[in-house]
């Protein structure tokens, strides 16, 4: 598959996790929000709020809150994203959805901004939800979700084919090739 067919920026989106030393433009921060506002959510709550990180010891101290958040240290900018339980119903059934499109939004977005990023996960592992938790003071009916950590990167988001036709079935689902 060539560039010419590619549809848009879901073909380039790739996780970067080493950023350079520089800043990213309040413009394209903004841009990469509103693209996580626009995602689908059911019955249309909107259950997502954020927190911008720029200061150098808030992402050093996310970055010690999992084994896997150490890209935060190293972005220039990160975002927490929260889901806020009181905008939803039926005991947050659709909140995990809602906030991952929120965010496979705002990583479709960072390509579009010529940045790179990585979604790092906190919910629903207990102990980083927890540590986020106190550390932002946050209240209980806010869940710390993920993290967006992203900036300028020396890694290119490129092209990479992973299509499998082995896992796409027609009508029915073959289980016993599985």
């Amino acid at each position: 598959m060539d560039k010419g067919e590619h549809m848009n920026s879901i073909f380039y989106r790739r996780s970067i996790r080493s950023f350079l030393d520089k800043d990213v433009e309040c413009e394209k921060i903004e841009r990469v929000l509103r693209a996580g506002m626009q995602a689908p959510s059911a019955h249309n709550f909107k259950p997502w709020e954020f927190i911008v990180v720029e200061s150098e010891e808030k992402k050093n101290d996310i970055s010690k809150m999992s084994p896997y958040a150490i890209p935060v240290s190293k972005s220039k900018v990160s975002i927490v994203v929260l889901g806020n339980i009181k905008l939803v119903e039926k005991d947050n059934m659709w909140l995990q959805q809602d906030l991952s499109a929120a965010i496979q939004n705002m990583l479709l977005q960072i390509v579009e901004e010529g940045l790179g990023g990585v979604w790092l996960g906190f919910y629903p592992e207990v102990e980083r939800v927890e540590k986020m938790k106190r550390y932002f003071n946050l209240p209980e009916h806010i869940i710390p979700f993920g993290v967006v950590a992203f900036g300028y990167s020396n890694e290119e988001n490129k092209f990479i084919d992973r299509y499998d036709e082995t896992k796409v079935y027609c009508e029915n689902y073959n289980w016993e090739e599985n």
